[in-house]
């Protein structure tokens, strides 16, 4: 039996923000992920006006496509930053690694905000926009992976679902946040000034947001597991190699993709996204209408996303995210062809998107507790973020770029339907038949017992403890 003491970093210093308890740790982790979303999903909402500036071309559907491709090559890399944040998450800490993110989303965003179009430095614009999107993909495919973990790490075993479920609200939130600000802007600037130079204050806006982020997690500290795990010599050394050179753990890699992530992806972004798109580009309802109703349906379907990661303590995350690609996939072409026949009925058009959001919560709602509970602690941050981001980047990342393509190809915007379908499908055969249920596996066994027997920094005057492991 190895004794250890309770590692310093339970204890705040004066300057802290009182006591350090499980709703301090989920706004904390839950702001500067809103902010990284805000930041990435900017681009993505106002990618069919930015097109034409930085993609200028005689066909508007090649101009559209290539700020999809864009969007998507920020995608595309998530994966890779998965690997490299991920080890640092592994080896460092997961504080280190979602400080190091939010700091390159800012900046990134803030340049874009300042970049000039083609028409000011021709082939230029274009290129360095890429390289942005490429370093802020980068970026998120640490964020999400460190604030997950970070909340689940501080959650006791039996009602993880339901604190990480704070996390899944934030990309919804991150995503309303960017509506609000654009629509507000466009209102208020007026066509010409926002197409001059209104669209950047979005953007610029990121500054002040990372700012007060960067703030906030700044004080906070390293997760009690993980601190435990260091302090026990049982971390890794090399979480890259530990992760990526286990065949085994190649196998658990591919089944969370295939049996989970991939699926959420698609969900995902065909309801808050294509369904947008779909909304003012295919049916052309007007842009503000069109964001009121996504508003609207989304803050009213985000506390689903608690709903069920709370339902997901008592019954399993499998049955909730199975259900949830089943039921997108049954029901998008019924849906869609609802939302044709409503175009003068906005409150039928929310409802319908509202559905399409319900679906998202299911599918999104419990997947964090699911992947930390899936792959081991010492290589979790790794792990777990390689499945997330390369379901999320490649398959849900291309959704926009993959649907317009097959709309453009067959003339028929509801064939692009059959893409998020096809893969909602793989998934929920894939899950039901190969991936166990995770809602009991206890975390905290691997570092000697449950979260209610860590000090946490609500008794920061008492005096550390030592502590079997």
């Amino acid at each position: 039996m190895i004794r250890v003491a309770a590692s310093s970093q339970a204890v705040p210093s004066s300057g802290d923000f009182g006591d350090y308890k499980l709703p301090f740790v989920i706004a904390a982790s839950s702001v500067g992920t809103i902010i990284e979303w805000y930041d990435f999903y900017l681009y993505a909402v106002l990618t069919a006006f930015l097109a034409p500036l930085f993609f200028p071309s005689d066909n508007p559907t090649t101009s559209l496509l290539a700020g999809f491709a864009t969007f998507g090559a920020g995608f595309a890399v998530r994966p890779f930053g998965a690997v490299v944040f991920g080890h640092i998450g592994d080896l460092v800490g997961r504080k280190y690694a979602f400080l190091i993110t939010v700091s390159i989303m800012g900046l990134g965003t803030t340049i874009i905000g300042l970049l000039p179009g083609y028409a000011q430095i021709g082939v230029l614009a274009p290129t360095i926009l890429v390289l942005l999107r490429l370093a802020q993909g980068l970026a998120l495919g640490g964020e999400y992976g460190g604030a997950a973990i970070y909340v689940a790490e501080h959650s006791p075993d039996n009602r993880r679902g339901f604190f990480t479920a704070w996390i899944q609200t934030t990309a919804t939130v991150g995503l309303v946040l960017a509506l609000i600000v654009i629509l507000i802007c466009r209102l208020n600037f007026g066509a010409a000034t926002f197409a001059d130079w209104g669209w950047r204050v979005p953007f610029l806006l990121s500054a002040l947001l990372v700012a007060i982020a960067l703030y906030i997690r700044v004080r906070l500290r390293e997760t009690p597991l993980f601190s435990r795990l260091k302090a026990a010599g049982k971390s890794s050394t090399n979480p890259t190699r530990d992760s990526l050179g286990n065949s085994r753990n190649w196998g658990m890699i591919a089944l969370a993709l295939f049996g989970a992530t991939a699926g959420q992806a698609v969900v995902w972004y065909q309801g808050q996204f294509q369904s947008r798109s779909y909304l003012e580009g295919t049916l052309k309802v007007d842009f503000v209408t069109g964001d009121l109703i996504m508003i609207a349906a989304l803050l009213l379907g985000t506390p689903f996303f608690l709903v069920f990661g709370a339902l997901s303590d008592r019954i399993g995350r499998k049955p909730i995210i199975m259900a949830g690609c089943l039921l997108a996939a049954i029901t998008y072409f019924p849906i869609y062809l609802l939302m044709g026949q409503f175009t003068q009925n906005p409150f039928m058009e929310g409802v319908l998107i509202w559905i399409q959001v319900i679906y998202v919560t299911m599918v999104y709602g419990p997947i964090a507790a699911f992947l930390v509970e899936f792959f081991p602690a010492k290589i979790r941050y790794t792990s777990l973020s390689i499945p997330y981001h390369l379901g999320n980047g490649e398959f849900g990342g291309w959704l926009p770029f993959i649907a317009t393509a097959i709309a453009a190809t067959t003339g028929n915007p509801l064939m692009a339907l059959i893409y998020p379908i096809a893969i909602a499908l793989v998934t929920f055969v894939v899950g039901t038949l190969f991936i166990k249920e995770t809602r009991n596996v206890r975390i905290w066994d691997e570092v000697g017992g449950d979260v209610s027997e860590v000090p946490t920094v609500a008794s920061s005057t008492a005096t550390p403890r030592a502590r079997a492991i």
